[in-house]
């Protein structure tokens, strides 16, 4: 019951930032140049579901809060339903479907390119987000494909730093943020690795050597 209201105040507070540009959009307020406010603002909003992404799994571990796992599908589809939003301010209003112009600006703006890839690389991740993909790919398989959130993060950082020309703050504070996340998993995987070491040489210990033989001892 406690995950069901907590899923539920989650799904409406994530909707609160496409609200909130709608309500701008009906009252003026999305200043003199409004594809350029909507595309900022659902690049940036992508980009902290993407961070929020990430972060479930060390805070579960930090915390032993383990229901926080329950709710880390929903916000990993938030990250993609924004980044879908980011993508159509782009190639519908501010492109109008022209894909002359799109190439023309692709092959001018690499910070194009490397926003595409990040988008491309979640549609795979939200289209296996279900349990009945879990179970087809298995477990392990599941695991190595949505790795690549961490790739999806570290273009979308990338991209996000190109794009802006001037004030890197922004850019710059998610990257920090999603180096923190990176060092952690791997810090987790090295630990991991070291105590399966140590469990192997405990389970198989080394073979002691042979005791000399009698005619040895003698010829020694």
């Amino acid at each position: 019951m406690k995950l069901r209201l907590t899923k539920i105040a989650i799904f409406v507070a994530a909707l609160v930032p496409l609200a909130r540009l709608a309500w701008r959009g009906l009252h003026d307020g999305l200043g003199a140049n409004p594809i350029e406010f909507i595309t900022h603002a659902t690049g940036d909003w992508t980009l902290i579901f993407v961070l929020a992404t990430l972060s479930i799994t060390p805070l579960r571990r930090i915390t032993r809060q383990y229901w926080l796992i329950g709710v880390r599908r929903m916000i990993g589809l938030f990250a993609f339903f924004y980044g879908t939003l980011h993508f159509l301010t782009y190639i519908w209003l501010d492109k109008f479907f022209d894909v002359h112009a799109m190439l023309k600006d692709i092959a001018k703006r690499p910070f194009i390119t490397v926003g595409f890839s990040a988008f491309v690389l979640m549609i795979p991740l939200a289209l296996t987000s279900t349990a009945w993909s879990i179970r087809r790919l298995g477990g392990k398989n599941w695991q190595r494909l949505h790795r690549l959130i961490y790739l999806t993060g570290i273009l979308a950082v990338v991209h996000y730093f190109w794009l802006v020309k001037a004030n890197h703050r922004k850019p710059i504070e998610y990257g920090i943020l999603l180096s923190i996340l990176l060092l952690y998993r791997v810090g987790v995987w090295l630990s991991e690795k070291a105590s399966g070491k140590a469990s192997e040489k405990r389970n198989h210990p080394p073979t002691p050597a042979p005791a000399p033989s009698r005619a040895e001892v003698t010829k020694a």
